[in-house]
């Protein structure tokens, strides 16, 4: 690491003693017109995302930039246009898809083994005490844009379109119940799949006992994900064929797989190898549209109380953001 930026001048002096960063700096336009600076990675709270990515790809970088990407689909489109023109890309962070449970899984639907989607119950049951809540920008509209719709269940929730495909339908309910936040932190949602499979979502950040589940049920095979709260994607996956013949199938396929490191040492390895191929992004920002577009009709539906379908088109009122 080349350069550091912080407002934070405590945590600033910390981490950069912490892993001897010579350059360290409380302004992102200083770290934007360093020549030698070829990636930037924005881990900035959620509503500056927009603001520092677009900087970033005018100077000229690559950009890695956390969850949510943006707070509304008007402004992903805006970074998709300004990426075409740029001559760096922009890679959101989607680490969960990166473990080896999920990705045999992966393997297993791509090949067709799986079969005819039937069925998805997706759980993240995550604890937030009012500490958590103590970082300024936490649990406000205006900085974090949401809740454990957007903050913590997205991640359980690009894993579900990652394997089932596209949604075509949402309905919604959120309630805020377990701190007094601005933001929900309880939520539940019905989807219909494009395929026609049937997805009930559960979110939750008052949950004594913090897992992320999901189960995912095909015509050949049953899915049953870890349970590990912040490492779905890592095994032990259940994997259930409906027959010995599925069974054989599934052997064949996941006899040669290759072992991937998970989480953010997966991503980045991928990640890596696109920035010295030329080849594509492990995670795009089509990606990250698709996620957006998803919890803005999870929002919409809430503040509703009605169905709405995807995809969401401009002249649509959600696609300004869930805020205005």
């Amino acid at each position: 690491m080349l350069a550091l930026c912080d407002i934070d001048e405590t945590a600033l002096a910390a981490v950069g003693d912490e892993f001897s960063i010579a350059r360290c700096t409380k302004s992102i336009e200083e770290v934007l017109g360093m020549q030698d600076v070829d990636i930037v990675d924005i881990c900035t709270p959620p509503a500056l995302h927009v603001a520092h990515t677009l900087a970033a790809l005018a100077a000229g970088k690559e950009v890695v930039c956390e969850k949510p990407l943006a707070g509304s689909l008007v402004e992903i489109d805006r970074i998709i246009g300004a990426e075409a023109e740029a001559a760096g890309r922009v890679m959101p962070v989607f680490q969960y898809r990166y473990g080896n449970g999920l990705q045999k899984a992966k393997r297993i639907i791509e090949l067709g083994i799986a079969g005819k989607p039937y069925l998805a119950t997706v759980e993240t049951a995550w604890r937030r005490s009012a500490q958590y809540y103590e970082t300024p920008w936490r649990g406000r509209l205006a900085t974090e844009l949401g809740g454990v719709l957007l903050t913590h269940a997205i991640h359980s929730h690009d894993l579900l379109t990652y394997l089932m495909g596209p949604v075509a339908s949402v309905f919604a309910r959120t309630a805020t119940r377990v701190n007094p936040v601005e933001v929900e932190d309880c939520a539940v949602a019905s989807l219909v799949m494009r395929s026609g499979a049937l997805v009930s979502l559960a979110a939750t950040l008052g949950s004594h006992n913090e897992i992320s589940r999901l189960r995912l049920c095909f015509e050949h095979v049953t899915f049953e994900s870890s349970q590990k709260p912040y490492a779905p994607g890592d095994e032990p996956w259940h994997i259930i064929p409906a027959s010995p013949e599925a069974a054989d199938r599934i052997a064949d396929a996941l006899s040669g797989h290759r072992f991937l490191s998970s989480r953010f040492e997966g991503l980045m390895d991928a990640y890596h190898a696109a920035l010295t191929t030329g080849g594509a992004l492990p995670v795009t920002l089509a990606d990250a549209r698709q996620s957006v577009e998803l919890v803005t009709a999870l929002y919409h539906s809430a503040a509703t109380g009605a169905v709405v379908h995807l995809p969401i088109a401009p002249d649509h009122p959600p696609y300004n953001g869930w805020q205005v």
